[in-house]
């Protein structure tokens, strides 16, 4: 029997309405969740304009519903977090430990290859009758998800709310893992912040997780240069609008670095412009790493890769979601991961275009859409 509920649904044109859908029955390796919350992020807003109408949102947590007679490990009533880069197993990247770049299923890197969200089983929801794509096969902003079982992991938490689970799917996950799957921080170390947004503060979180013995953050507004230190940042550079690729900024690094730069940089603004930003803020033989996901073309000096700079660009924070999940649950209950506090606000699915307006007016570190 399907299920009738309540969803977002982009128009591909730069609108989205609420409007009921309909989800079947799961498939063997389907499972059905009830979203409890769901975060927002750009990349959602971002999804309005993609040119086809689908079911928005790719963050979230909930409880299972029903599941497929195939699948295991996961019943209902469990509670779960969605993973939006879902691995098959089997791919050369798979194999080669990359899950976060599954050559079959992600919509990031498939995609580039003409991959479809019709590799999901696009039957499982309906809209006025017919089939609607999934935003990164999940679409999350529903009263009701249908997903691979792959894309669920168990959240073996007693204490955490819905709201904080919600959003390790994305922005945690992406600053925590681009300092410790990708760059692979060390203690003692240097750390410089560029953009203290929700994904800059977990790359803040997971340098002092990381024992990072200077984490300097940088950003043009002060309100969030304060909530850095909440978060870890043991220094504060407020940058100014007019300084070109942050170079003057760059100095106030070098002077707080005994005149050499930082260890490690990243790169959390997701401006263009500042693509090339964390390579002015590193030592000779530092690291630069760009988290944001800047595709745009940018021009680069090559003279601030010398001498012997490294600059990365990870997706997800090398995310294995059945592995670094865990790792992350398990943090916030010894009290080392903070996420309630990433949480600006929450709303209801009906205030969704409130809760776009506030992310993009950059005031909320973390908008969450918590259901009833």
């Amino acid at each position: 029997m399907s299920l009738i509920c309540k969803a977002a649904l982009a128009d591909g044109n730069g609108g989205f309405i609420i409007d009921e859908i309909e989800i079947n029955e799961p498939q063997a390796d389907e499972v059905i969740v009830k979203m409890m919350a769901a975060g927002l992020c750009h990349t959602d807003h971002d999804s309005l304009r993609w040119g086809k109408s689908l079911v928005m949102g790719h963050e979230g947590a909930g409880i299972v519903f029903k599941t497929g007679k195939d699948v295991r490990g996961i019943a209902p009533g469990d509670h779960v977090i969605l993973n939006w880069a879902t691995p098959c197993g089997f791919c050369f990247q798979c194999l080669e430990g990359n899950q976060h770049l599954c050559e079959n299923n992600s919509p990031v890197v498939a995609g580039a290859n003409g991959y479809t969200p019709g590799h999901a089983h696009l039957q499982g929801t309906l809209w006025k009758g017919q089939p609607i794509e999934r935003s990164f096969n999940l679409g999350t902003l529903s009263e009701y998800a249908i997903v691979k079982s792959s894309a669920v992991v168990k959240n073996t938490s007693k204490q955490m709310p819905f709201d904080a689970a919600c959003i390790i799917s994305c922005g945690v996950m992406t600053g925590f893992g681009s300092v410790v799957n990708a760059a692979k921080v060390k203690s003692g170390s240097s750390v410089v912040v560029m953009g203290t947004g929700g994904v800059g503060l977990n790359v803040i979180q997971g340098a002092k997780i990381s024992g990072a013995a200077k984490i300097i953050a940088i950003d043009v507004n002060a309100q969030r240069l304060e909530m850095a230190k909440q978060f870890g940042a043991t220094h504060i550079v407020i940058a100014d609008r007019a300084d070109t690729g942050l170079l003057k900024a760059a100095q106030q690094v070098k002077e707080l670095t005994n005149g050499r730069g930082a260890d490690y940089a990243f790169e959390c603004t997701a401006i263009p412009q500042l693509g090339a930003a964390p390579l002015a803020m590193i030592r000779n033989a530092g690291t630069a790493i760009q988290v944001s996901g800047i595709e745009q073309e940018i021009n680069i000096d090559m003279k601030l890769f010398e001498w012997d700079k490294i600059y990365i660009n990870p997706l997800y924070g090398k995310c294995r979601p059945q592995i670094d999940f865990p790792i992350l649950i398990d943090l916030y209950e010894r009290g080392s991961l903070l996420l309630k506090e990433l949480i600006t606000r929450t709303y209801s699915l009906k205030d969704l275009g409130k809760a776009f307006d506030d992310m993009l007016n950059g005031r909320n570190a973390k908008g969450v859409v918590v259901f009833d």
